[in-house]
C-alpha cells in the first residue's frame, strides 16, 4: 500500500486525550509515535513497512499539492491486511495517526512481476 502523507503543524489529540502528551508536539512527530506503535503489528500480521521517506511536490502532477512523508507497506494478503487492521491493541494507538495528519491518500497495490533487465 503507498501511503502518501501531510502533517498537521501541531497533532490533534482531541479525538484520542488518552494518548495525548504533556505538552504539544508536531504532526511528524505524533505519526513516529503511530509508526513505532504498529511495526510489532504490522511484523505479527505477516506484513512490513517497505519504504519512509520524505516527501515533497510532484514533478508530475498537481503544483499544489504536497506530502510531508511517502510510506510502501506491505502486507501477506488482503485477510492479513483486514485482521492487522481490526486488531484491539493496535487501534488502542490508531489516535496518534488521526492526531498527526493533515490529509492521506492510501492506493493499494498489486506486485506485477517485470522481467529482469539487463545491466
Amino acid at each position: 500500500m503507498l501511503n502518501l502523507l501531510r502533517f498537521r503543524p501541531i497533532a490533534e489529540y482531541s479525538a484520542s486525550p488518552e494518548l495525548a502528551p504533556d505538552t504539544p508536539i508536531t504532526g511528524a512527530e505524533a505519526f513516529d509515535r503511530y509508526i513505532e506503535h504498529t511495526r510489532p503489528f504490522l511484523a505479527q500480521s505477516g506484513g512490513g513497512l517497505l519504504f519512509l521517506g520524505d516527501g515533497g511536490r510532484f514533478l508530475i502532477g498537481p503544483k499544489t499539492e504536497a506530502w510531508d512523508l511517502v510510506m510502501l507497506v506491505q502486507q501477506a494478503s488482503v485477510e492479513a491486511f483486514m485482521q492487522f487492521e481490526t486488531n484491539d491493541a493496535y487501534r488502542a494507538g490508531l489516535g496518534h495517526r488521526t492526531a498527526a495528519l493533515m490529509d492521506a491518500r492510501l492506493l493499494p497495490l498489486t506486485d506485477r512481476f517485470l522481467p529482469q533487465v539487463a545491466a
